[in-house]
């Protein structure tokens, strides 16, 4: 078992009557079916369907707790009441109440609240307790499993207001439900999975030489502009490339050569009809 303390996660309270229909009517994915201990990953997104965060949603028989960035909170709760009308919901900051820990390998016994992480069996738990755990891992070493198991790491990877929720691989993760009722920016996204719309998307990546910054653009044997690169760590990494441009691997950021790897969860149209 390993359980890393991540820093960089702050948690918002959803408490009252109305909170499931209140964030049924708003996130990607759907909440009514929440038991405590259970959580689901899902997406804010603007009323055209673009990406503006993403974030654990977790039942405690009480409240929802949002396992989410911790610089986003502030912003994800405005964006939130703003919706509230008159439903019955309170949402707060709970970020200094609670420390926020994912754990692989085993789930950590004693914790106030676990949640297996809904996207991959192997991604391992979500945990929220009152003081930080003991800790056998860093940051950074469940950044490098989550890079190993191709999953995106909210604004690391996803732009706001112009990401789509299929470019991050959110239906294939279980971010993403197509049964339930409307939700915002619900239109493009279906529209995006039905049609056949999606033309990029993030892969993992391994690096050769020196890690490109966030932003780099890729390109082919050609020099030709295939997509840029997003997050990255000890020679693993994610990026948004070309669904078409795959046959031309490998890619180049300057003198840094760039090979996309397709996850075994990964489904590419494409390849489907091959």
């Amino acid at each position: 078992m390993a359980i890393a303390v991540l820093p960089d996660r702050g948690v918002i309270e959803v408490t009252g009557p109305d909170r499931v229909a209140f964030l049924q009517g708003l996130v990607s994915n759907d909440v009514s079916g929440l038991v405590p201990g259970q959580a689901v990953w899902a997406a804010l997104l603007t009323p055209q369907g673009k990406w503006l965060a993403d974030f654990f949603v977790i039942e405690t028989g009480e409240a929802f707790l949002i396992d989410a960035e911790r610089e986003a909170v502030p912003e994800l709760v405005q964006r939130l009441s703003r919706f509230r009308l008159r439903s019955k919901v309170t949402l707060r900051d709970v970020s200094a109440e609670w420390h926020v820990h994912a754990a692989w390998g085993a789930p950590p016994p004693g914790c106030e609240v676990v949640a297996a992480d809904p996207r991959l069996a192997g991604a391992g738990w979500r945990v929220l307790h009152a003081t930080p755990l003991p800790a056998d891992a860093s940051a950074e070493a469940y950044d490098a499993h989550r890079l190993a198991l191709g999953l995106p790491d909210g604004s690391r990877d996803m732009a706001a207001e112009k990401s789509v929720l299929l470019e991050g691989g959110f239906d294939e993760l279980n971010g993403v439900s197509w049964s339930k009722g409307c939700y915002m920016g619900q239109e493009l996204t279906a529209r995006t999975r039905y049609r056949g719309l999606l033309k990029k998307r993030l892969f993992p990546v391994e690096v050769d030489g020196a890690m490109p910054e966030p932003g780099t653009p890729l390109t082919d044997a050609a020099g030709a502009e295939v997509g840029e690169m997003r997050s990255g760590r000890e020679g693993r990494g994610l990026a948004l490339l070309r669904i078409d441009a795959l046959d031309r691997a490998p890619f180049r950021a300057g003198e840094t050569i760039v090979t996309p790897q397709i996850p075994a969860w990964m489904r590419l149209p494409a390849r489907e009809q091959a």
